[in-house]
């Protein structure tokens, strides 16, 4: 017997509750019968003049709508709160979790059965994510996919060249004209950033979970396969409802552990760790730094793209996309885990080939033996922290310096670039009050740039340590996420100039130098520092939000809710 369609919980009432809900549909032109015994399907769309990496939205959405119909559902298409990493402020993970609310309500409150998530910009994919997994109805992902890469004199360029031009300017090597210039030459496609960014890693994250369709991930905006891949994506998630796939059958332990491998092997971005772990905690998995660790030791980087390598996402699309990685990988990864085709990870990917091993390498002869990603415990880290060993340095790999402490992001700002700064190529970086209370929203800081005097004497990289994170696009031998956060009174709070620090990746280690003794006595005179505001979204994410290491979401909402609408509004 099919199951009875949610839906029908609005449109197949009768008396004035029916009227009311069919009668205002009718006021958009939509016949009666268009509601009548078919799935009806919500797309929700982080459409926004405001978010330029989804500003194709509208136009993609249009392709799932055709999809939807032609197998046979409605589509009803709906806004939520859309994050512009690149203009919003002070950071768009502060409203990560505001958008998981919105998302959340917007698909409970409504007569939709299931529903397709559109997600391009790095906080949308996790917070659609997220609110879906609350509600737990059949859902689909469609991503945005990456723009093309730029080109500036001869060669092409990426969100990563950003961090690289900052710097060379800073001493001298390039002019404001030339940046200019290289402004105007990037951005030249829509799609969020061309390398393996956030954004990128959330496609490949959603991909790697098995809510989106098999080959999903890297199909550049500006293909028209990737409207291909929305026009399907509308037509499986009416199957989806017909089958009654909800994400909680997808979503298993297994799940999560093959996108912590399939990460490690692309590079992905460290924010895939603070993300994962919260949508794990709203769909019912229990995930930690210790899952990440032991699922991520063993797996070399795959791909050689940005900012571990030198190609861009459109090339990985190419060279046989996620879909290549997986099957280079496929002993690696629980290849029978369910995926939103009905099919298993092992089906979708049987058929995929690499086409260029400059791109995507085998596991046997890997473009790095370095890991994608490693977590760190330590007294300065009681909670952990993360970093990037394909991104990084391998001398810096192993490090024991001095400690310079930057209070908060003002105070880097205001004395990095002093002369008289006391600071050089072995000295270990910290900046304190990044964290997502401390902040708050914990900003994308981490990757400090070095002072203009060491980048001057040719100094390119150091060891730098924050409770922040780092853009998905940077990169450098950059400690994240320290936990707990300096404002939440870790041992990040007490370190203080001068103090020697020890990190070494390989024994996962990060630790700071001094004595539990007078760590005791640092504490008994540390003060907590005053919250910002007491009003308001920002003052609730203050009182509310959790530590980096449990994914930095409210506690009200972590666990699984459910789909039921206990009262009627009529």
């Amino acid at each position: 017997m099919e199951k009875k369609l949610r839906s029908r919980g609005w449109f197949g009432k009768t008396g004035k509750d029916g009227f009311i809900y069919r009668a205002w549909m009718q006021n958009q032109g939509i016949p009666r019968e268009e509601l009548e015994g078919k799935p009806v399907i919500g797309i929700c769309n982080t459409w926004s003049e405001l978010t330029p990496c989804n500003a194709h939205f509208r136009e993609l959405a249009e392709s799932v709508k055709n999809g939807i119909r032609e197998m046979g559902g409605y589509p009803v298409e709906f806004p939520v709160m859309s994050l512009g990493e690149t203009l919003i402020k002070p950071t768009a993970m502060l409203y990560r979790n505001l958008a998981s609310m919105d998302v959340e309500e917007s698909i409970r409150a409504n007569p939709v059965d299931g529903v397709v998530l559109m997600c391009g910009c790095d906080k949308t994919t996790p917070s659609l994510v997220m609110g879906a997994c609350s509600v737990d109805l059949p859902t689909i992902v469609i991503s945005g996919g990456p723009m093309l890469a730029g080109t500036y004199k001869g060669k092409r360029i990426g969100t990563s060249d950003v961090w690289r031009m900052g710097e060379a300017i800073k001493i001298g090597q390039i002019s404001q004209q030339e940046m200019d210039d290289a402004e105007s030459a990037m951005c030249r496609s829509r799609g969020h950033c061309a390398v393996m960014g956030t954004a990128s890693t959330m496609a490949c994250m959603v991909e790697s979970l098995g809510i989106s369709l098999s080959g999903n991930a890297s199909i550049p905006a500006a293909d028209a396969r990737r409207k291909v891949m929305a026009h399907r994506t509308g037509k499986r998630i009416v199957e989806m409802v017909r089958e009654d796939l909800k994400l909680s059958k997808v979503l298993t332990k297994e799940a999560f552990e093959n996108a912590i491998k399939i990460n490690a092997a692309i590079g992905g971005s460290t924010n895939f760790v603070i993300h994962m772990i919260a949508i794990a905690g709203r769909i019912g998995i229990d995930l930690s730094l210790d899952d990440f660790d032991r699922c991520s030791r063993g797996i070399p980087l795959l791909t050689n793209i940005q900012p571990s390598g030198e190609h861009f996402v459109e090339d990985m699309y190419y060279a046989g996309g996620l879909p290549a990685v997986i099957k280079e990988m496929i002993s690696h990864v629980h290849g029978n885990a369910l995926t939103v085709s009905g099919k298993t990870v092992a089906v979708n990917v049987a058929g995929a080939a690499v086409y260029n091993r400059d791109v995507i390498a085998s596991f046997d002869k890997p473009f790095k033996t370095e890991t994608g990603l490693a977590v760190l415990k330590g007294n300065l880290c009681e909670g952990g922290c993360v970093i990037k060993p394909s991104a990084a340095s391998k001398s810096l790999m192993k490090h024991r310096g001095k400690a310079l402490v930057f209070s908060d992001i003002e105070d880097y700002k205001a004395r990095i670039d002093d002369p008289a700064l006391e600071i050089d190529q072995n000295t270990v970086m910290v900046l304190q009050n990044c964290g997502p209370k401390g902040y708050p929203g914990m900003p994308e800081v981490g990757n400090m740039q070095l002072p203009k005097k060491l980048l001057e004497a040719g100094v390119n990289d150091m060891v730098r340590i924050s409770d922040g994170r780092m853009s998905g696009t940077g990169f450098g031998t950059v400690v994240l996420h320290a936990s707990p956060e300096a404002a939440a009174g870790g041992n990040f709070a007490l370190v203080k100039t001068g103090d020697y620090i020890s990190l070494d990746v390989d024994n996962r280690t990060l630790m700071l130098e001094v004595s539990e003794e007078e760590l005791k006595s640092r504490r008994a005179t540390w003060i907590a520092p005053k919250p910002i505001t007491d009003r308001g979204y920002v003052s609730l994410y203050i009182q509310h939000v959790t530590q980096a290491h449990q994914g930095a979401d409210m506690d009200f909402l972590v666990g699984k809710s459910s789909s039921e609408v206990t009262r009627d509004s009529h």
